[in-house]
């Protein structure tokens, strides 16, 4: 059954349109975005699609096919932030945020679907976010540039959810384009669609949901992004993005907490990895990425400490069965590793992977390949 099919069985009316928006997955530049650092996500061809019609009566409705309840009904007017709610947070967040900033709003009704694997560090929240934010923005004409939709759509998930992630997921969502990554600077959202098509170089970009479930929410997130600000405070700048990487040494002799020094030094250093790899895209070296991916996993398993028993075993074996390179991506705790292979390798790779989880008696990890997909767009 189509989304505008569940929609009109729901609600009985068809809806207005229908939207989509992509999950991501992060090449390179993890942790970095809360610190007005370097990203290059690229959007997934896994979406959020959202069928979507205005209300004028300040009710929102939300159905989603992937849950298991009903039409959540709330008042637009009695939306309170970190007030629970479940999954519907999420869309209630975005027209929270809408009219917290003085958007004309006046409630919908929505029914959502996705293949957004959820729990596996690929942005399906943002997802979510982002489809309701340009549907909401198309139906009422508030003419919202794609950077503004994703300041709304973050500001859904820090304020009203509660979760204090950085802005990457959302620009992510909302503005990628096809074949291309986006390199992202989260201080001015100034940003580049740099070309990567790694199939045009005989590469494959392989995702590895290893099926161990995150949430950003738990509180080891938002530990790592209290660290990193006490770093910032400890030497005096108002975020780790103004360490300069040629003086990090010295930062780092300035610093007594151990942990606030790992954190501090994965930044930096990561940071320095996406200039790195724009770098070499660029330059045309695809394959010269493969290290860069291998070096930051080391810098979020050491560093950061974000890492797990299973994104650690997708890297190493990879890498053993002769992959170019691989590193966890995304929150960490659990979720996805992504893997750059030849495509002549990609099953020999694939097979290591499979068969060191089978071996270590994990569950099978999903694999797909990443392909540079488009970002939020109306679909009809």
């Amino acid at each position: 059954m189509s989304v505008e099919e569940r929609f009109r069985e729901l609600y009985g009316y068809d809806p207005e349109g229908v939207w989509a928006a992509p999950g991501r997955v992060n090449l390179i530049g993890e942790y970095t975005d809360f610190n007005d650092g370097f990203v290059m996500p690229l959007a997934l061809p896994h979406t959020a699609v959202a069928a979507v019609a205005r209300r004028t009566d300040g009710v929102l409705r939300v159905h989603s096919a992937g849950m298991d309840q009903g039409v959540v009904e709330l008042s637009a007017d009695s939306l309170v932030p970190r007030a629970g709610t479940g999954w519907a947070a999420y869309p209630a967040g975005v027209l929270w945020a809408l009219r917290e900033a003085g958007h004309p709003v006046t409630g919908a009704d929505l029914h959502l679907d996705s293949t957004v694997p959820t729990g596996a560090g690929l942005s399906s929240s943002a997802a979510v976010e982002v489809v309701t934010a340009l549907a909401l923005n198309d139906l009422h004409g508030l003419g919202l540039p794609r950077e503004e939709l994703a300041r709304l759509a973050q500001r859904a998930e820090n304020a009203f959810v509660g979760v204090p992630c950085g802005i990457m997921d959302q620009m992510a969502s909302a503005c990628c384009t096809e074949g291309h990554a986006l390199y992202l600077d989260t201080r001015d959202l100034d940003r580049r669609q740099v070309p990567f098509d790694p199939a045009a170089q005989g590469l494959r970009l392989l995702v590895v949901d290893t099926r161990v479930k995150h949430a950003l929410g738990d509180g080891a997130y938002a530990e790592r992004r209290a660290g990193c600000e006490a770093g910032a405070r400890a030497l005096g700048v108002r975020t780790l993005r103004e360490v300069e990487y040629a003086r990090l040494p010295d930062a780092l002799g300035r610093l007594a907490d151990a942990t606030v020094r790992r954190y501090v030094r994965h930044v930096v250093t990561d940071n320095h990895r996406v200039e790195r790899t724009i770098a070499l895209l660029d330059a045309g070296d695809v394959r010269g990425v493969g290290p860069v991916l291998t070096e930051g996993h080391a810098s979020l398993r050491d560093d950061l400490q974000v890492s797990c028993g299973e994104l650690d075993l997708v890297v190493s074996s990879a890498n053993a069965a002769g992959a170019l390179g691989a590193r966890m991506t995304g929150g960490g705790f659990g979720g996805s590793a992504i893997v750059l292979v030849e495509s002549a390798d990609e099953d020999t790779v694939t097979k290591a992977v499979l068969d060191a989880f089978a071996a270590a008696g994990h569950t099978p990890p999903r694999v797909f390949p990443a392909v540079p997909s488009a970002g939020a767009r109306r679909v009809r």
